[in-house]
Parts: C-alpha cells; structure tokens; sequence
C-alpha cells in the first residue's frame, strides 16, 4: 500500500512563503504523475500544479509565477515552493498521485492535506 504524507504548512502573513512536500512511502511501486490541489473553506478542491516523472509541468493560472513544482525521484517526493502568498491562497493543500504503478495495476492515492493559512 502506499501513502503520501505532506508536511510545511502553516501561517504565514501575506507576501510570504512556505515550501510544502509530500512524501511517497510503500513498497514495490512507481509513480509517475504528481499533483497538489488546493481546497478552500467552502468551495471545491481545485488542481494547483502537476509534474510528471519526466519533468514536465503544468501550473493553474492562479499559480503561475508564484509557484513552483519540483520532484525528486529517487525520494518519491515532491514539493511546493509557494512565494508572494495571498490570503485567497489560504486552503488545504492535498497532495495526489493520479498513476501509482504497482505491480499488476494502477492506483491513485491522496495525502492526508496540510493547511496553509494566509493572514495578517
């Protein structure tokens, strides 16, 4: 079974930053694509930026040129790096591997989410 375990999230005032990561952990697996959603109070979770296991990268508007998508392979992890926050930013951050291979099929798996809070 894997899981995914994200960790960095906090508060932080408007204008700051936080470096979130989410660590994958089972045995005997392969992920190939990476993602971070975010859901704030009351609305629907929405994707944030993907990373496949190549490298290739796709932010939402809302993340582009604030963002930033990173992976290392060989910790199964990837990470967030999040500049010039805003409140809207506030929201849970979940991590998501949409194509695990294991070894006779694919599974998605979800973190658990870690919390960001923008405020003054």
């Amino acid at each position: 079974q894997v899981q995914l375990v994200e960790s960095g999230g906090g508060l932080v005032q408007p204008g700051g930053s936080l470096r979130l990561s989410c660590a994958a952990s089972g045995s005997d697996f392969r992920i190939n694509t990476m993602a971070w959603y975010r859901q704030a109070p009351e609305k629907q979770r929405e994707l944030v930026a993907t990373i496949t296991r190549g490298g290739s990268i796709n932010y939402a508007e809302s993340a582009k040129g604030r963002f930033t998508i990173s992976r290392d392979n060989a910790k199964n992890t990837v990470y967030l790096q999040m500049n010039s926050l805003k409140p809207e930013d506030t929201a849970v951050y979940y991590c998501n591997a949409p194509d695990i291979r294991v070894p006779t099929r694919f599974v998605e798996v979800w973190g658990q989410g870690t919390l960001v809070t923008v405020s003054s």
